[in-house]
């Protein structure tokens, strides 16, 4: 139940009006992390509203919004191939972790995946992200040892 002190939250597919909120989200999320990026890694990563344009062209992003329009959580999934999705850019804003926002997000995103017929969902983190990790392993994600390069940051 929403208060004046926690707003209720509800999961929707994201628009493009919900640009703003998004990189604003991506953002301030992302910010404790900047100095471990590369500058391009980290811009891939808080996007711009150009490449938030074309990812919100290509993929199916979720907000997490609360009952006052503030966008406090977005994740990003597409489907790779025949049965096979992948998640982008999970964010969720400082005050929000730890409250089930990221989990909420996460089942939305599988969920959509589920319905185009993917049987396998994999995501990419960074070293930098402890809290992330732990988080997919704790849903049952699991590391594949591959490491891929994104803008001189590795991505395992």
């Amino acid at each position: 139940m929403a208060s004046p002190e926690r707003p209720a939250l509800s999961i929707r597919k994201a628009t493009e009006r919900d640009a703003p909120g998004i990189l604003a989200c991506l953002r301030a999320a992302f910010a404790p992390y900047r100095a471990s990026y590369t500058p391009e890694a980290y811009l891939a990563t808080v996007l711009t509203p150009q490449t938030l344009a074309a990812r919100l062209a290509t993929m199916c992003l979720f907000v997490a919004e609360t009952d006052r329009g503030e966008t406090v959580g977005t994740l990003a999934c597409h489907v790779i191939n025949a049965d096979e999705g992948h998640l982008r850019g999970m964010a969720v804003l400082l005050g929000w972790q730890g409250r089930g926002v990221a989990a909420r997000l996460l089942r939305s995103a599988e969920s959509e995946l589920q319905d185009r017929q993917c049987v396998r969902v994999t995501l990419h983190t960074s070293e930098p992200l402890k809290r992330a990790t732990r988080f997919y392993l704790k849903n049952g994600y699991s590391p594949s040892g591959r490491v891929k390069d994104s803008s001189g940051m590795p991505l395992f």
